[in-house]
Order: structure tokens, then C-alpha cells, then sequence
């Protein structure tokens, strides 16, 4: 959906109708006259948030859709299949003189007219889009997990303490994901690689604040620390052996450097601890002063 409204953005707008073929993705169910009776909600959300009307190829008649499936046979036989390419640099740097080509000097064998042609010419018929690419959000049910975390596509975003448990909705944006459960509301940047979470020090803080006991909060504080992945897990499981009557201790300090320097800072220190041997809360409270002295020295 986000590469079809891209695609119209660089039209300049969206037509009357935009045709499809039948995956799940699209629809989901249908009865025998073709009739949808129940379409992929993400993408029914995403049309309407574009504007955009739907027209669908008939089930099981190729023929429909033959003007899609000649277009990919084109691109394979005049471009991938007579050319040879170096590296993937020079494919793009062929591939943008062959779309020069094809699109603003060469005939279409269909229209008799250079595709660059007749796009101005159906441009005054292009309507603007509702919602631009960037603005695009897909709209996706949620539920605000015990561990005030919603779960997408294997990467947890925290919430606050007072959302857990209830069923919300997250708008899933190109660069950011905003998660909406009631009253609450949370916005963070999006997450791609495998595991990786987004939590705010504000959700961390009220969290560990409504846990009762020190010994509840101290796990609390450990387990919020765990989910900054492998580097923690290593350097937490090896303070806990080396000091295991002071570990809680360490926790607490590193847990502070958390809530004052973030994530990626703590883990920074984490991996580089790993790598010296060297582990402790005030090696990591050391290593920091040193890189923020030498970030003012830069500065």
C-alpha cells in the first residue's frame, strides 16, 4: 500500500480506479459472482485513508489482467534479458537510461504514443491524493500486553502502566508507529531490525513505580534492562555471578543510566564492556563521562 501510494504521488494524483488482482493481501473472501464479502482490512483502511476506488479482476480469468502480466514479459525481454550489468550500481545506472528510453522517447506498441505523452495528457483527470505518502498510516488492532509492551512484527513498543490489557489500535507509518489504547497514546520510531524495541523512560519509570515491594521493582528494573537484547543479557548474566550478593545494586545503577542516557547509549557501553571483559555499573558510568567529555571537546 505504501509503494502504490508512493507510485501515484509520482504521477501526480490517483485515477477514476486502480484494478487489482485477488491475493489475500487484497481480498479475503468472495463469492461465486465475484462479489468481495470480506476484504484484508489493512488494505480497505488504506484506500479510503488515499481516496483511492477499487476495481478487481475477475477470479480465475488470466485474460483480465493481461496487460499486467505483457508488462512484466516487456521488462524482462527488452531490459534483464539483453543486457549484462557489473554490479548492482551500474543495474540502476542502465535501468534509469532504459526508462529515458521507453518512457520519454520510445512509441508504446499499444497506444502509438510515448508513455510521457499521454501521462500529460490524463494528468488534468488525476485527482490529489487525500493523504500523502508520508502521512500514510496502516491501521492495525493491537492489545497492551501484561508487560505494558504491544507486539508488531516481532518488535515491542511500550505503553503506559495504566494501558495493560487493553485492546487498542496501532498506525503503523514508512518511519514511526503511533499506538492509540483508549486514552492513552504513545508514539515511536519505528523498529526494523530482528528483535529490536522501542520503550520510553516515562513508561519505564511509571511501570517500575507501580510495582510494589523492592524486590519487585529490582526485577522489574533487570527485566527492562534484558530487553535491550543480547549485549544485556551477556553483561547482566555476568554481573550476577561475579558479585551475586551486590547484583541488585548494579542494577539499580545501570537502570538510572538507562532512564538518563537511553537505550542505544547504554547498550553502546554494554557491548564495549563485553569486549574488554570488563563489567560493573561504574565502568559503564566511566565510559560514559569519557564520551560526552569528548563529544564537548568535539563540539
Amino acid at each position: 500500500m505504501r509503494t502504490l501510494a508512493e507510485h501515484l504521488a509520482s504521477w501526480g494524483g490517483r485515477p477514476l480506479l486502480c484494478v487489482f488482482d485477488r491475493p489475500k493481501t487484497i481480498a479475503l473472501q468472495w463469492r461465486k459472482n465475484g462479489e468481495v464479502t470480506e476484504w484484508n482490512p489493512v488494505f480497505a483502511y488504506a484506500t479510503l485513508e488515499l481516496g483511492v476506488g477499487v476495481e478487481l479482476c475477475w477470479p480465475y480469468r488470466a485474460q483480465e489482467k493481461g496487460s499486467v502480466e505483457n508488462l512484466v514479459g516487456f521488462v524482462k525481454s527488452s531490459f534483464f534479458k539483453v543486457r549484462r550489468f557489473h554490479d548492482e550500481e551500474d543495474l540502476r545506472q542502465q535501468l534509469e537510461q532504459w526508462h529515458g528510453e521507453v518512457n520519454q522517447e520510445r512509441r508504446c506498441r499499444a497506444t502509438g504514443v510515448i508513455p510521457a505523452v499521454r501521462l500529460a495528457e490524463e494528468a488534468p483527470r488525476l485527482r490529489a491524493l487525500k493523504v500523502p505518502p508520508e502521512e500514510l498510516a496502516l491501521r492495525i488492532p493491537v492489545y497492551v500486553g501484561l508487560t505494558g509492551t504491544v507486539v508488531h512484527d516481532g518488535h515491542a513498543y511500550s505503553m503506559p502502566p495504566e494501558a495493560i490489557s487493553m485492546p487498542g489500535t496501532l498506525y503503523l507509518y514508512a518511519d514511526r508507529v503511533r499506538i492509540v489504547a483508549g486514552r492513552y497514546e504513545a508514539m515511536h520510531p519505528r523498529k526494523f531490525a530482528s528483535q529490536e524495541g522501542s520503550s520510553l523512560a516515562e513508561h519505564r519509570a511509571a511501570l517500575v513505580a507501580a510495582v510494589s515491594g523492592k524486590r519487585g521493582k529490582r526485577y522489574l528494573k533487570r527485566q527492562q534492562l534484558l530487553e535491550l537484547g543480547e549485549p544485556a543479557m551477556r553483561y547482566l548474566t555476568e554481573i550476577v555471578h561475579r558479585r551475586p550478593r551486590h547484583w541488585f545494586e548494579e542494577v539499580d545503577r545501570l537502570h538510572r543510566i538507562l532512564q538518563s542516557h537511553g537505550a542505544g547509549v547504554l547498550r553502546r557501553a554494554m557491548e564495549e564492556g563485553l569486549k574488554q571483559q570488563i563489567f560493573g555499573a561504574i565502568y559503564v558510568e566511566r565510559s560514559l563521562q569519557a564520551e560526552l567529555s569528548f563529544s564537548q571537546g568535539v563540539q
